[in-house]
């Protein structure tokens, strides 16, 4: 007879997404083990302090408004740190900055001023956002595009579209050719109108620790440093090896073996594989996810460019650089008293995978943030830089918010790359996933 099983399930992967799922699945009284290959908890979410300073891997911020996080995390306990509402955008003669007009009434003059809003461009945006504000629902279930054919169709053109949205949202898709699923970007924005996104007071790897210690609550044990190798099927009720079949998991009859590095193998009823779309194809045999790359820059000068702590583009689009900011002056937390840090993003194209020189080289960003900044950066003491050639996974058109949570006979996968490229996805698949291996053991 097969021996008794080390866990119910065994959710391979500490990110968002392994930990929602462990936390749903140990709170219906389920042994749940998370294995994290990692020596800390989070996945992409990461945070070192580095002189003093805390570096996110890459710029990332959490937007409250997300239902998910409203509902699974205690954002007040965070201590979220926020950047304002509206971009700094560096023009030919000049940089101005753009204020949420609902947020920031008295600047709506300044923004008219601008140059970059222009009444038909005014219109488009209208006629392409509201769907998103008034009635989501509608556009996750309708027909989708390519982003800029949807911009196309609103009638968005001129200076607003391309000094202004084209620019801000390179950075957030992690992609500038219009690609990305139009219905997914609307979303986003909704959020963005929605929400006043920043960065938690310990970095973005406070919001990961929490999940941790719900998940602990819950009863679910979390092992790091523990690499998944590979899966296995285990033995049926005879002690016979089980044939890997689709449908739901049997308890009493199919075990899924995983194999750890330098610690054996461990046995559960139904095995979660919630790693980040770079390892997924290995442990769970699927298609690996097409991903987008970016590179983050962290600079600490001795004086800051600006006390502004609003996000700058170059509508001018000359550089690799597609979003900066003076982080500090919006997060304190982040640099030692009476210091500045300074964060800049660059696309990483595909071709830096294999060609370490495709990628942006150091003295064209600081060249770019000269111009962007208005002020001297090639003496800026440089902290890091992050190259993360998987830091979102493609979003293309058509919108997909769902897909398969089982792959076969005890095995599910979980992560943003199943949902949405955003921390709502990931959070959001780590619990549907949970509530279908609970459906499939209350079934066995």
């Amino acid at each position: 007879m097969p021996r008794d099983p080390d866990a119910d399930v065994i959710v391979v992967g500490a990110g968002l997404a392994g930990l929602r799922c462990a936390t749903r699945l140990a709170g219906s009284g389920h042994h749940v083990v998370v294995l994290e290959a990692d020596d800390r908890v989070g996945g992409r979410q990461r945070t070192d302090e580095v002189d003093g300073f805390l570096l996110d891997r890459g710029f990332q911020v959490l937007n409250p408004a997300y239902p998910a996080v409203k509902r699974w995390a205690d954002v007040a306990a965070l201590g979220l740190q926020r950047f304002p509402a509206g971009v700094r955008v560096r023009r030919e003669e000049r940089t101005v900055e753009l204020a949420d007009p609902r947020r920031h009434p008295t600047r709506i003059p300044a923004t008219l001023a601008s140059g970059l809003v222009r009444p038909g461009d005014l219109l488009g945006l209208a006629r392409w956002a509201l769907p998103a504000l008034l009635r989501p629902r509608r556009i996750i279930g309708g027909p989708d595009r390519a982003l800029r054919d949807g911009w196309d169709r609103a009638g968005l053109r001129g200076p607003l579209r391309t000094e202004v949205l084209e620019p801000f949202l390179a950075g957030v898709l992690a992609c500038d050719d219009g690609s990305t699923s139009d219905s997914f970007v609307r979303l986003l924005v909704r959020m963005f109108a929605l929400g006043s996104p920043g960065v938690p007071e310990r970095g973005i790897a406070a919001l990961p620790a929490q999940l941790a210690d719900a998940a602990r609550a819950a009863g679910a044990e979390i092992r790091l440093e523990a690499r998944v190798q590979r899966l296995r099927a285990g033995a049926g009720p005879s002690g016979a090896a089980a044939p890997a079949a689709a449908g739901p998991s049997t308890t009493g009859a199919r075990r899924v073996e995983v194999d750890v590095v330098g610690a054996g193998s461990l046995r559960a009823a139904a095995v979660v594989v919630a790693v980040g779309p770079d390892a997924v194809a290995d442990l769970a045999g699927v298609p690996r996810p097409v991903t987008r790359g970016l590179q983050t820059w962290w600079f600490a000068p001795d004086v800051a460019p600006t006390t502004s702590a609003t996000i700058a583009v170059d509508g001018r689009r000359r550089g690799p650089v597609v979003n900066t900011v003076v982080i500090s002056n919006a997060a304190p937390s982040y640099a030692p008293s009476g210091r500045h840090l300074v964060e800049a993003t660059c696309l990483l194209p595909a071709a830096a995978r294999s060609d370490a020189a495709a990628a942006p080289t150091e003295q064209d960003v600081r060249r770019h943030l000269s111009e962007i900044w208005g002020t001297e950066a090639s003496a800026w003491p440089l902290l890091r830089r992050d190259d993360l050639p998987d830091a979102l996974p493609a979003q293309p058109p058509p919108l997909r918010t769902t897909t398969p949570a089982r792959l076969r006979d005890g095995v599910y996968v979980a992560g943003d790359h199943r949902n949405t490229a955003s921390i709502q996805g990931a959070l959001v698949s780590g619990d549907r996933v949970a509530r279908a291996v609970l459906a499939d053991l209350r079934g066995a």
